[in-house]
């Protein structure tokens, strides 16, 4: 490594906040004329990043990750909340002033293919952001860039090639280097590893690694793969719908997860040993559409410890299911698109594919034995279906069947010693069965 770039690493204080994230809501397709139903991708979540700390941010495809560091370092506008950074609110600011901020921000993005233009040589590349920001002379940019090549293991040699000459490992090297020509204080690596091979992703995490000791830097480390995130973040947050479902210290979440989806996401971690023999949990279903996410807490319709109502906590679990899941299907069809046919078949009174209660009806509760109360509300909701008046038929199952879940968005609750919070209704004292937090690795 060259003398230039090792005197110009930065000494920080650690345990200092760098950004602080209150209450941010990224939506999309806003402001319709007849009817605004925005996608919500980021639905007001609550944070802060350590200086010189990794965080971690995990959860299913589509959750709102990569949105949530988009929006962090303004590639996304935030529809609402506060994003401060050293105590300066950047969704505030424009033109010079947000062109300045950039140089404290960069982004190394997933597909180290496509995230650099083949058309441009290594050097010019990586430049790029000199040029912006009108970095000192062109001379020193040049130089610039040879060092920074030299930091992420390539050679001067590949100054004058091309993207499409490199391995996947090598382009993400380019791309670390790009991110780090302006020295920045704080990057988001969206999925840096997962387009690469086993072998090199252990030597970019080892490089992220080395160039945070190096430099000073703080990450928002975006993953899937769960493993990879425990081996190198301090923290972790656990996103689902749009919101943070669970944030804490990384080894003590992985060993202990106090909240379901947490619970949910950790049981499919592969397991080595096949000796070990653990529990996996199987969610129903798939996540709800950001568009139209439940009313109260996000995880609500595929969560399998959800609160039930007092007069059916000892209903077999079968049964509860079948219950659960007869309330998505209405729930989805309420969403479904109905065709100009359709709804004139609707108006003369005509059988529809949306009117076929009975089959739905047979196939969730056909080899169930319901008591006569439950039955009786199956019943009339699947009557209201078939008269097409599903909006009964919901309020119907919600009424009987519903829960503080369904209808209240819980707080976050603090979990430990450590202020790790946790966003369930569960952590509630009239609601805590400690018996259901057995972490999955003690089953």
């Amino acid at each position: 490594m060259s003398e230039q770039v090792q005197q110009e690493s930065v000494s920080v204080a650690t345990g200092e906040t760098l950004v602080e994230v209150n209450d941010l809501r990224t939506y999309y397709d806003e402001g319709g004329i007849v009817d605004s139903n925005p996608v919500k991708a980021v639905d007001g979540v609550d944070f802060e990043i350590k200086r010189g700390e990794t965080l971690g941010l995990v959860g299913e495809s589509g959750c709102g990750k990569t949105t949530l560091g988009r929006t962090l370092i303004q590639l996304e506008n935030a529809t609402s909340g506060e994003v401060l950074f050293d105590g300066t609110d950047i969704t505030e600011l424009s033109g010079r002033e947000l062109k300045e901020w950039r140089r404290n921000s960069q982004m190394v993005f997933q597909d180290p293919e496509s995230s650099l233009n083949d058309r441009m040589t290594i050097g010019e590349i990586v430049r790029e952001p000199l040029d912006v920001h009108d970095w000192n002379e062109p001379a020193d940019r040049r130089e610039r860039v040879r060092e920074l090549l030299d930091v992420v293991g390539l050679q001067p040699e590949h100054y004058y090639r091309y993207p499409h000459q490199f391995s996947g490992g090598q382009r993400q090297r380019i791309g670390i280097a790009r991110a780090l020509a302006l020295e920045p204080e704080f990057v988001v690596l969206d999925e840096p590893v997962s387009a690469l091979d086993v072998s090199v992703q252990a030597q970019i995490l080892n490089l992220l690694e080395d160039l945070q000791d190096e430099f000073g830097l703080t990450y928002l480390f975006i993953a899937h793969d769960l493993s990879v995130v425990r081996h190198i973040c301090d923290r972790v947050a656990v996103m689902y719908l749009g919101n943070i479902m669970e944030l804490g210290e990384t080894e003590e979440l992985f060993e202990n997860p106090k909240n379901p989806y947490t619970h949910s996401l950790l049981s499919a971690i592969p397991e080595p040993d096949p000796t070990v023999e653990r529990e996996r949990i199987t969610l129903r279903g798939t996540p709800p559409s950001p568009r139209d996410p439940p009313k109260g807490c996000p995880f609500t319709t595929r969560c399998p410890m959800k609160i039930r109502p007092d007069e059916y906590q000892d209903m077999d679990a079968d049964t509860w299911v079948a219950i659960e899941v007869f309330r998505e299907v209405l729930r989805e069809r309420a969403r479904a698109e109905k065709s100009l046919t359709e709804r004139a078949k609707e108006l003369l009174g005509m059988e529809t594919r949306f009117s076929d209660i009975d089959e739905i009806r047979r196939e969730l509760f056909g080899d169930l034995d319901l008591s006569p109360e439950v039955e009786r509300h199956v019943d009339e909701a699947a009557g209201y279906v078939a008269d097409n008046e599903e909006a009964k038929a919901r309020q119907v199952l919600r009424e009987e069947f519903g829960s503080v879940c369904d209808a209240e968005d819980p707080e976050n609750y603090v979990v430990s010693d450590t202020g790790r919070v946790s966003h369930c209704h569960r952590h509630e004292a009239e609601y805590t069965e400690p018996d259901e937090f057995v972490p999955y690795t003690e089953r």
